[in-house]
């Protein structure tokens, strides 16, 4: 199988499990803030150390965006990545709400993200950019080291990874649900308009599309202006 078909296959499956798993767990306990953090950080540890050999298990465009801007992967890989992680994400949100909808439980609304107070105004709206893309940067910034060629922490990166994801929803989730994550975002607003015809959270999804992005940007940013000087300094 060619490489680039089995690292997209290992993106989509990996983005399968943490839609249908930390989604799941979300809407099954109403986005309980312990219950739901502690899933996701567990579905990265998991996919980690399983499709991480393949991929590097990214699971979500936000982390290859940094991968793509730090050059560490190409533009077609890149593009590849996102689609897989997209139709991924998508199915496993149409899936875990399908299953929900035939023991008539409708949960969907508690695993899709919202804006800050749940009001779409401008002071919502800008409070859940700000938090979103803060939020990204932490994630994606923790990701670019612990997986530095040089930084010696590969077999740890995993865990480290996991832990992170995990403070990021305990700090988000009772803000915009934490996205930091637009496939993630994407697959439960389609799930919501499928199963209960609201366009609702497809109408606020862009923000989880782009804050996300622009955190990860600027997690870049940041990646490239601390290590700069030591990377000077590893060369002399």
């Amino acid at each position: 199988m060619n490489t680039l078909l089995k690292k997209a296959l290992a993106e989509c499956i990996g983005t399968f499990v943490l839609v249908f798993a930390a989604c799941g767990v979300a809407g099954l306990t109403g986005g309980s803030l312990v219950a739901t953090s502690l899933t996701f950080g567990l579905v990265i540890v998991a996919m980690a150390y399983s499709i991480g050999r393949v991929s590097g298990c990214h699971i979500n465009p936000a982390v290859s965006l940094g991968c793509l801007l730090t050059k560490r992967m190409s533009a077609k890989e890149f593009c590849v990545y996102v689609a897989s992680q997209i139709v991924g994400g998508t199915v496993g949100a149409i899936l875990v709400f399908g299953l929900f909808k035939m023991g008539d439980r409708n949960p969907i609304g508690d695993a899709c993200n919202y804006v800050v107070g749940g009001t779409l105004n401008a002071g919502g709206i800008i409070a859940s950019l700000i938090t979103e893309i803060v939020l990204t940067c932490i994630f994606v910034y923790v990701i670019l080291n612990v997986t530095d060629e040089n930084a010696g922490t590969s077999k740890k990166a995993g865990i480290v990874i996991g832990l992170t994801l995990t403070l990021v929803h305990l700090i988000g989730i009772g803000l915009t649900g934490t996205s930091v994550n637009p496939a993630r975002s994407l697959a439960t607003a389609i799930s919501a308009l499928i199963y209960n015809g609201t366009t609702d959270a497809l109408a606020q999804v862009w923000m989880f599309i782009v804050a996300p992005l622009a955190g990860a940007a600027l997690a870049v940013i940041l990646y490239k202006f601390l290590n700069t000087e030591k990377e000077t300094a590893d060369k002399e």
